[in-house]
């Protein structure tokens, strides 16, 4: 790993992180390791962060605990992780052996946390990123993508595997005990489907021969199912730069489509010295909304102590019983 490291800050000056998986870590210095490596981003999974996150953050590094339940996520956040890394059961790699959708996982968990999120699992390129962003994320990670980059280090065998590989084509496995996992369907883990239960540890003694002597029978190949939508091997630079065009192109268009940028009206300033609004009603929906103190829309309404009122246009308000216009709508 410290080789890796010392290659990374050869190739780039930028910043770069480092993942911790805790499960397989016990015993040994890894936090200190870490620490020494002057890294200042972390993601830690197969664990509890509440073993490293205020170590690290102590030494200034940012850390994201990867998250399969809301749950898990709620735990993560009040033990002070920095941000979460949401991966819906369609990735690659270990699992919770009941896997949740990342469609159904992300805004869920978004719901419920406020620290920014990275969405993971099922995420390929702008279209799977928009819609990532569309449910909550602020970024996403792509896995198996990745995995069958140009530069990837992964022997050819197993790049043109995910490539060959239909939206059916991986395998849920061990999903009577832990770690459940994804992976790529071979004759081995089409033998392992069916047992609900067996020693994944026997079963990736050959990683070596698997990653980059191109045995894919050697070991189980981790892969997530977003394989059968990868169809060209690219530089990872090309999949960064057409995943932020087209997810700019997608998010444009979308805006266009919908007229939503046209949905948001110019804000009005009302100044009012009374206490706040009881009634609201949108004129051209028809639309009636309940206010108690404090309690105001989804806007960036103040409090009953300060005397300005910032609303979109098209409102009135019952203020005890003065009556208030917004100019805006000639109704």
């Amino acid at each position: 790993i410290k080789r890796e490291v010392e290659k990374m800050r050869e190739l780039t000056d930028k910043p770069f992180g480092m993942n911790v998986a805790l499960s397989y870590v016990k015993g040994t210095n890894v936090i200190d390791f870490v620490i020494e490596q002057g890294i200042k981003f972390v993601t830690t999974s197969s664990g509890s962060p509440n073993v490293c996150t205020e170590a690290f953050q102590q030494a200034g590094i940012k850390v994201f605990h990867v998250v399969p339940t809301l749950d898990m996520a709620m735990k993560a956040v009040d033990v002070g992780v920095d941000g979460l890394i949401v991966e819906g059961g369609e990735g690659g790699g270990f699992k919770n052996p009941s896997p949740v959708s990342t469609m159904v996982l992300l805004p869920l968990i978004r719901s419920r946390v406020d620290v920014p999120i990275i969405a993971a699992g099922g995420i390929s390129d702008g279209l799977s990123m928009a819609g990532a962003f569309a449910m909550g994320a602020e970024g996403v990670q792509m896995g198996t993508r990745m995995l069958s980059c140009a530069e990837s280090p992964v022997h050819d065998n197993w790049k043109q595997a995910v490539l060959a590989a239909k939206e059916t084509g991986t395998v849920f496995l061990n999903q009577e005990s832990r770690p459940a996992l994804r992976a790529l369907r071979t004759e081995r883990t089409a033998e392992l489907a069916p047992m609900g239960k067996f020693n994944v540890m026997e079963h990736m003694a050959n990683l070596q021969e698997l990653y980059f002597g191109g045995n894919m029978e050697a070991a189980i190949p981790l892969s997530g199912q977003v394989a059968g939508r990868i169809d060209a091997i690219k530089s990872a630079r090309e999949i960064i730069e057409e995943s932020m065009a087209d997810f700019e192109k997608i998010m444009e268009g979308l805006g266009k489509e919908f007229n939503l940028i046209d949905l948001a009206p110019e804000p009005t300033q009302v100044s009012y010295t009374k206490k706040p609004v009881i009634q609201a009603y949108l004129f051209d929906a028809n639309y009636v909304a309940n206010f108690t103190q404090g309690n105001y829309w989804e806007s960036p309404l103040v409090a009953d102590d300060v005397n300005a009122l910032t609303l979109p246009t098209k409102y009135y308000f019952t203020l005890a019983s003065d009556f208030i216009y917004i100019p805006g709508d000639s109704s």
